[in-house]
């Protein structure tokens, strides 16, 4: 008796294996999901464009935000990186770069463009001064 209920449970497991393989090869290979990792500050074209030179960095930061990496080594500048990853791949990265002298916005630098993007424009910067 106890060999003919292990003989219907080899019989059932080789069944449900062969079906579980049946159904995989129909549908494709089982693969685990992956979400999508988001990481770093996500800055709009609107919250760009409210940027201008000369803001204080209290300013810039009610605009933009706490920046995710400050350089240790150069105080005065903030950058702000946007990482976005889609089954373990890169698939967007935005970069903007913004330097200040003491507690002012100089120069702000929008970083490599995506591909397919508008032509990058050069790092704004301010007008000199005029000589007195």
């Amino acid at each position: 008796m106890i060999e003919f209920e292990i003989a219907i449970m080899r019989a059932t497991l080789i069944l449900f294996a062969l079906l579980l393989a049946a159904c995989g090869e129909l549908t494709g290979p089982l693969t685990p999901y992956k979400m999508d990792i988001r990481q770093g500050n996500f800055v709009t074209a609107e919250m760009r464009e409210k940027l201008k030179l000369g803001m204080t960095k209290q300013q810039v930061r009610y605009v933009l935000g706490t920046p995710m990496v400050r350089d240790a080594f150069h105080g005065n500048r903030w950058d702000y990186v946007y990482l976005l990853e889609h089954h373990s791949k890169r698939t967007e990265e935005h970069r903007l770069t913004l330097y200040f002298e003491g507690d002012n916005l100089v120069s702000i630098d929008d970083g490599p463009k995506p591909a397919g993007a508008a032509p990058a424009a050069a790092p704004e910067t301010p007008a000199p001064s005029p000589a007195s």
